[in-house]
């Protein structure tokens, strides 16, 4: 059973408190290998906020660069593009 399916079947109540803070319970922390200081990207989504972690975005705009990308690398030819453009300055 995967991750998404154990957490779709648990709830759990919190309270906002002073300052709009909520807090996280450390089961969902853990389940989502989250750590103090983390970066964490907030949407909203029919009517529900969903919490993302900045590592986990960050690995799924890579997965869509790489099946256009393929196994060619982006960052090589635009260094290589940058070099011959100042090589022409």
């Amino acid at each position: 059973m995967s991750f998404f399916l154990i957490m779709a079947s648990k709830e759990t109540v919190t309270k906002i408190t002073e300052g709009g803070r909520i807090v996280i319970p450390a089961e969902y922390r853990r389940a989502l290998k989250l750590n103090i200081g983390d970066d964490v990207i907030l949407t909203i989504e029919d009517r529900e906020i969903r919490i993302l972690p900045r590592k986990e975005a960050f690995n799924r705009a890579q997965q869509i660069v790489n099946r256009y990308s393929g196994s060619r690398s982006l960052a090589d030819e635009l260094i290589a593009q940058r070099r011959e453009e100042a090589s022409h300055e």
